[in-house]
């Protein structure tokens, strides 16, 4: 439940078999992350002839169960993820001294980590070769089921601690919070007189009915009248949640639970997503409504399933601009804001309520406030904190650039990188043959800038560089293809390592998780399995290193797979494409022309992952390139007419 609520009712998972079986089931699995503590079965409590699976058998439970005649039952017993962290933070629970990381330059993007594990705390993430993923330390819980897709760019950190640094690094580790700031003036407390009505709107679970809490409480501390009604119960964790919070001089000021259609005062919208919601959005009057917006861009259910989401945050943020009168909207990175003043982002709500109070839209004074938080007994010296980091960017927005400046980063500069303009396609290259003399040679490099070159000067003849860009782009991708030499470069790389020690401290140990084709065991769908490998692994990663020159070769020992043959292959065939498209390239086609260029964006993964990326990019190829073959015979054929109409 929302909050961690105690849930009615004492039936486990034993009773609750034992239930099922008098009901006459005919047959009852229980899968569970921890099926160990069901072993015994019947010693456990369970009743007779239930069976007890890992979780990671789930799909392999389901088809079994389908073919079944009559009623079957999985029961899934696992802790709530939101509650893992909150007993955690408590130390209530133990926590595992174990977390991911992912190499983003390793990581192809392919998005099997978040199949794999359905966790939203597996973020995107833009980096200068295309999107990647990592891992958010703030709301991970430590399940770790997004190390078993498909991919080596994953490493557990068994040991030592997340560091605690001058702020939090681009993976989110708690750092250590900065140096108080420099309070602005206290703002004139608005009169809460016969109503003033707040809505929190944001992800359940991330403590928005705590805000309703602490507002809450600190009305009630002035003495003042108070209604909180929030949106709890299993559905709101990792869902829309809302807090609606009125306070009025006198309690018999206020008659209904919730805040009516146009009549909110404040919102705080610590999620755009959930501020752009209909039930929220119905609150917000035109003439007397504030928005306080956290503009940070939270992936939502759809990036699960979608590699390629795209966040709906601006048209979010256009949805509430236009609902809220001029001047009346407030947005900020809260998030990134509490990353970088406190070292985690589970501070960003409080941080927003300051923001609020100090723009004079909170009918509590400050003293009942930090009165309130104190009473909460959760971080409270850090949630005091956040609110006044709030309150000091309310007045103050360039504080953040500041503390910015102010403060080294950990995180690699060569994996995450934000441009305040478009790279030129001389910028784009050179990083490209930079890359490609490390993956390789120089001679190797030659050849990618070469091809580029003869696209660029095809191009010039109709305008434009954006063929050339786009192959700048991707005949790079297929040329710098992740084989057995590249990840073990790519994760002895010393910039990866200043990653690793930038986020952790103390006594840890690096445990990568592979698949070798020669050696790694198949599931019962004929793919290769990962298993994990101790630090040991990293020598034979510099030994493999070493060797890259082999990559090609009549040595080379992987060269003979079937995915190294295809991959070798593609490079041909893209270069063999392109050449095919500069032979009748126009103005009139070089938009169809890019779209082709563009197809090897799609080509993603390692292993059997790789390949279904393939079979469905080939489909857009073929067609692509028949569609473009049809056209460009019509197109002769009509010039052809053309001519011979001139000539009688």
């Amino acid at each position: 439940m929302t909050g961690g609520q105690p849930v009615d009712g004492r039936l486990d998972v034993a009773a609750l078999t034992r239930e099922l079986d008098a009901e006459g089931v005919t047959r009852i699995v229980v899968v569970s992350d921890e099926p160990g503590k069901f072993a015994g079965g019947a010693s456990r409590g369970l009743a007779g002839g239930v069976t007890v699976r890992h979780r990671g058998e789930l799909d392999a439970v389901q088809r079994e169960l389908r073919d079944i005649a009559g009623v079957t039952v999985i029961v899934y017993d696992q802790v709530c993820a939101t509650k893992k962290r909150r007993e955690r933070k408590r130390g209530t629970m133990p926590d595992p001294q174990r977390r991911g990381v992912v190499n983003e330059l390793v990581c192809e993007g392919c998005g099997d980590c978040s199949v794999q594990s359905n966790c939203l705390a597996v973020h995107p993430v833009e980096t200068e070769f295309g999107r990647k993923r990592r891992i958010n330390q703030d709301t991970c819980n430590k399940d770790l089921s997004c190390v078993n897709g498909f991919c080596p760019s994953f490493v557990t950190i068994e040991g030592g601690a997340l560091r605690k640094s001058a702020g939090a690094t681009g993976d989110a580790t708690e750092g250590a919070p900065a140096a108080l700031p420099d309070l602005p003036a206290a703002p004139a407390v608005p009169d809460a007189g016969d109503g003033f009505r707040i809505v929190v709107a944001g992800v359940g679970g991330t403590g928005i009915v705590t805000v309703g809490q602490i507002l809450g409480m600190a009305a009630h501390i002035e003495g003042k009248g108070v209604i909180t009604q929030d949106a709890t119960g299993l559905a709101q964790m990792g869902g829309a949640s809302w807090t609606h919070v009125q306070i009025a001089a006198r309690p018999e000021s206020l008659c209904a639970a919730r805040v009516d259609v146009a009549s909110a005062d404040l919102v705080i919208a610590c999620d755009a997503v959930v501020g752009a919601n209909r039930a929220t959005l119905a609150t917000i009057s035109g003439t007397r409504t504030t928005v306080v917006l956290n503009t940070a861009e939270t992936p939502t259910a759809a990036f699960v399933s979608n590699a390629d989401w795209a966040s709906p945050g601006e048209r979010c943020r256009l949805e509430i601009e236009q609902a809220t009168a001029a001047g009346r909207l407030h947005a900020l990175d809260a998030e990134r804001a509490a990353s970088k003043a406190l070292g985690a982002t589970v501070y960003t709500n409080m941080l927003l309520v300051g923001y609020a109070w100090q723009l004079g839209r909170v009918p509590l004074s400050l003293a009942a406030i930090e009165r309130a938080i104190v009473l909460n007994g959760v971080q409270a010296e850090k949630n005091r904190a956040a609110f006044e980091w709030g309150r000091r960017l309310a007045a103050d927005p360039s504080a953040l650039r500041a503390l910015e400046t102010a403060k080294a980063t950990t995180q690699m500069s060569a994996q995450v990188i934000e441009f305040a303009r478009k790279p030129t396609l001389d910028e784009v290259v050179s990083k490209r043959r930079e890359f490609l003399v490390q993956y390789q040679d120089g001679a190797y490099a030659a050849r990618y800038t070469q091809f580029v070159e003869r696209v660029r000067a095809a191009e010039s003849g109709v305008g434009g560089t954006r063929l050339a860009m786009a192959v700048a782009r991707y005949l790079f991708k297929l040329m710098a293809y992740k084989d057995e030499y590249e990840v073990a470069r790519l994760h002895t790389d010393r910039q990866f390592a200043a990653k690793i020690e930038g986020m952790f401290e103390g006594d840890y140990r690096i445990v990568h998780h592979l698949a070798p084709p020669m050696i790694a065991k198949h599931n019962d769908r004929g793919e290769l399995v990962k298993r994990p490998y101790g630090p040991w692994v990293r020598s034979g990663f510099r030994l493999l290193r070493s060797m890259k020159g082999l990559r090609g070769t009549p040595f080379d020992p992987f060269a003979y797979t079937d995915e190294r043959r295809t991959e070798r292959r593609l490079i041909e065939e893209y270069r063999a494409t392109i050449e095919e498209l500069l032979r009748t390239l126009s103005a009139a086609n070089v938009g169809q022309a890019i779209e082709i260029a563009n197809l090897p964006e799609g080509i993603r993964g390692f292993g059997h992952v790789k390949l279904r990326h393939l079979r469905d990019v080939r489909e857009k190829w073929d067609a692509q390139m028949s569609e473009w073959r049809t056209s460009g015979a019509s197109a002769q054929a009509a010039e052809a007419g053309t001519k011979a109409r001139a000539i009688g």
